[in-house]
Formats: C-alpha cells, sequence, structure tokens
C-alpha cells in the first residue's frame, strides 16, 4: 500500500485583523447613525468598547474586525464624515 499523499492546500482564507480605534466627533455628527452605516455598508465586526455622546459631541471607541482592507475602508469613511479618528482605545478628552 503506497503512502498517502499530502492534501493540498486549502484555498488560502482572507486574513483577518483586529484594530482598536477611538473617534470624537462634534454636535452635527450627534445624531448620524455612525455606527449602522459601518455595520451596513462594511464587511466587519464591531465592538463597542466604550461610549460617551450628548448633545454637544461624543467619543466612541471601537474594536474593528475584519479584512485589512475592509477596516481600512472604515477608517476612510469616519474620516470622510469629519470625526477625529485615533489609534488604540483612548478616553474620552474633559
Amino acid at each position: 500500500m503506497l503512502p498517502a499523499l499530502p492534501r493540498a492546500p486549502a484555498a488560502t482564507e482572507p486574513v483577518k485583523t483586529k484594530k482598536n480605534i477611538h473617534f470624537e466627533f462634534d454636535q452635527d455628527l450627534v445624531r448620524e447613525p455612525l455606527l449602522y452605516k459601518i455595520n451596513r455598508s462594511f464587511d466587519v465586526v464591531v465592538n463597542i468598547r466604550g461610549a460617551s455622546v450628548n448633545d454637544r459631541g461624543g467619543f466612541i471607541a471601537l474594536e474593528l474586525e475584519g479584512e485589512k482592507a475592509e477596516v481600512d475602508r472604515v477608517l476612510d469613511y469616519l474620516r470622510g464624515q469629519g470625526v477625529r479618528l485615533g489609534e488604540g482605545l483612548g478616553s474620552p478628552e474633559q
């Protein structure tokens, strides 16, 4: 009996990445459904790690998980909305 041949490698799975970000936004974006739009428009998993929102503006800390290119698209979208974006979970400015 011949030894079994090694199996061909499976099709490469896209490499997923996790990125922690935080962003702040002004009063004019408080009523904008930013997280809803991210969930509906991008193939990423959004994990809210912290948030503080009032009538004057807000702060949101997120963990994004998905393919790097898709996570980068989310970051570009947020920048285009006029939010102040930062790396890591950060903390709201007092």
